[in-house]
């Protein structure tokens, strides 16, 4: 089945055509918005619905192009449901109801976590079964999951506050670090790359003082609950907050220190997950439930210091389960991920109705309780 699908949940404007059958992602578009909102630091909600307003047609017909397809080649259309920014859900939600009903195409709309939590399935030669735990972390969300079905997931952990992405936002704002970094161009001349706050944020960790200066001394940030299978990242953000204000305003500039207080926070919030990780797979193992293996996903797994300790850390604590990150363009948010996710409902004709609306709050777990009721 070919299959369009459609996200529009943040500040991402996305259009996507998945091949269901041959598992083929035939094209993917991602329509960023990082220029118009890196200046505030943060998403601008009405800005960000404008843009997808703009940006989706476009999307959608670059989509078709990139396929070499048309709307007549299309089977049915995805789109992401929730949760997410409202007004920007509802274009997706629109627009994708909307050429639905004027084409007499079947939809489906799509829960952006089970979305991600899924993505390896198409992507992975040889995807694991289930049931596996997949640790979802990204702007809206941190939690670890039991996924035993495609539809349906138990929540083992979660933030009760902020999530990882808003907390490495966070930080990157206290340290004033650009979106973007600069690199040269084909004819020499440097050119601007937007990463947003969380990516670059990353590459200041990576990077090293040009001036040569030793990078300071920083004592270890503390991990909140410890020994308790919850997460929290407010209170760890908070801290970084209050040790930038306690800098004095050459600290604050000098570039060691940055980095310094970088590398820390980052050591700092993937240990947290390393720690609750560890008590997740023994919570399961005394409840009898064998894993497959370890799925992260979300835009937060695109970073590439979290990938090398979580894999090291599962080494150290003898867990031999494979642990599986999607490709970190598919970690981001995209629309074949959503395209995917809606192929087991199109297989199965179980479609929804042109009038559905989008939600912005939609635990995952509701996902089977809906399912029963259908």
């Amino acid at each position: 089945m070919v299959i369009l699908g459609l996200e529009s949940s943040a500040d991402d404007t996305c259009a996507a055509i998945v091949d269901s059958k041959e598992r083929k992602i035939l094209s993917s578009i991602v329509i960023g918005q990082g220029d118009s909102h890196h200046t505030y630091q943060g998403i601008m909600p009405r800005q960000a619905m404008d843009l997808h307003q703009r940006n989706m047609p476009i999307a959608i017909q670059r989509a078709l192009a990139e396929a070499k397809l048309t709307m007549n080649d299309i089977d049915g259309i995805a789109f992401t449901r929730g949760p997410g920014m409202g007004g920007c859900l509802s274009i997706c939600s629109t627009v994708g109801r909307a050429m639905g009903a004027a084409l007499n195409k079947p939809i489906v709309g799509v829960h952006h976590m089970q979305a991600h939590a899924l993505t390896h399935l198409l992507t992975e030669p040889n995807p694991p079964g289930f049931p596996f735990l997949t640790l979802l972390v990204s702007g809206g969300h941190t939690m670890m999951v039991l996924a035993q079905s495609p539809t349906s997931f138990k929540i083992i952990a979660s933030t009760g506050d902020t999530s990882i992405g808003q907390a490495f936002d966070r930080v990157a704002r206290n340290l004033n670090v650009p979106w973007y970094i600069t690199i040269p161009s084909a004819d020499g001349e440097p050119q601007r790359k937007m990463l947003g706050p969380g990516a670059a944020l990353e590459q200041l960790a990576l990077s090293t003082p040009s001036s040569g200066q030793p990078i300071p001394y920083i004592a270890p940030f503390p991990i909140p609950q410890r020994g308790l299978l919850a997460l929290s990242y407010s209170g760890p953000s908070s801290y970084v907050t209050r040790l930038v204000e306690s800098l004095t305003p050459e600290q604050r500039e000098d570039e060691g220190m940055r980095i310094a207080i970088a590398r820390r926070w980052q050591e700092s919030a993937v240990g947290q997950l390393e720690e609750k990780l560890a008590l997740a797979l023994k919570q399961l193992e005394l409840e009898g439930i064998n894993v497959t293996s370890l799925v992260v996903s979300g835009g937060v797994a695109s970073n590439m210091f979290l990938r090398e300790r979580l894999r090291i850390s599962l080494n150290n604590n003898d867990y031999t389960i494979p642990v599986i990150f999607p490709p970190p363009k598919l970690c981001t948010d995209n629309a074949a991920m959503i395209a995917w996710a809606a192929s087991y409902r199109f297989a199965n004709a179980d479609y929804d109705p042109y009038d559905i609306r989008h939600k912005a709050v939609w635990p995952l777990e509701d996902l089977a309780l809906e399912q029963t009721q259908i």
